[in-house]
């Protein structure tokens, strides 16, 4: 099945069958938020990045099997609004950036912070801290051994920008600052961009816009 990475409110997840790891994607909640679902297939070990919304449906995409932990991207509430009912139903350990996990009114586990490794079964994933939409944000990114890398960007990086920094001009400055230095200048053109909200995006496709983006100032 070919992935689009194109998903729906109350409509079905999409899946994107890598060697190592499948990532479902599903959308939810009244800002249609994006929430993964990441298994090893080596151990089937399961992690879920960001409890958005409607805790039935990612209840249902987790499954039986359960997860062993909850990734929170950022501290806006409509990423973490079903986090305590996963929480309660899985036992699931729960992960923030160090810097954002005050502002999550759920207990942290781990508080992450810049170049951590978060592991889902024998997948490692690598945090970058990305200051700007908020003070402790926190990017995933899988450096698929067998292809191109992957990241998860939260809202800090979407198709056409970087996340929203509320009219502030240096907020702004500092997440472009941190998207390029720890993301574009890092990572290849082929890697695969899974934002909170909306559709997936290639950094290759954002990259020749980088100038354009500091020029108009959001």
């Amino acid at each position: 099945m070919t992935y689009s990475g194109v998903v729906t409110v109350g409509g079905p997840a999409d899946v994107h069958e890598l060697p190592d790891l499948m990532i479902s994607k599903v959308a939810v909640g009244p800002m249609s938020n994006n929430a993964y679902l990441l298994r090893c297939r080596a151990t089937d070990e399961q992690l879920l990045i960001d409890a958005a919304a409607e805790p039935h449906t990612l209840l249902s995409l987790i499954g039986d099997s359960g997860i062993a932990s909850v990734v929170t991207t950022h501290r806006h509430p409509d990423h973490w609004g079903a986090l305590r009912e996963v929480m309660e139903a899985t036992g699931a350990r729960t992960y923030a950036g160090r810097y954002d996990a005050e502002g999550i009114p759920a207990r942290t586990d781990v508080l992450v912070e810049d170049g951590d490794t978060v592991r889902v079964g024998r997948v490692e994933l690598t945090a970058r801290h990305l200051v700007g939409h908020t003070p402790g944000s926190i990017a995933l990114i899988y450096d698929d051994p067998h292809g191109h890398p992957h990241v998860f960007t939260g809202d800090c990086l979407f198709p056409g920008g970087v996340g929203n920094t509320r009219k502030d001009p240096k907020a702004f400055e500092s997440l472009l600052d941190d998207v390029e230095a720890k993301l574009f200048a890092r990572l290849p053109d082929e890697t695969w961009v899974y934002p909170g909200h909306g559709d997936d995006t290639t950094l290759g496709a954002e990259r020749p816009h980088l100038g354009e983006w500091r020029e108009r100032g959001w």
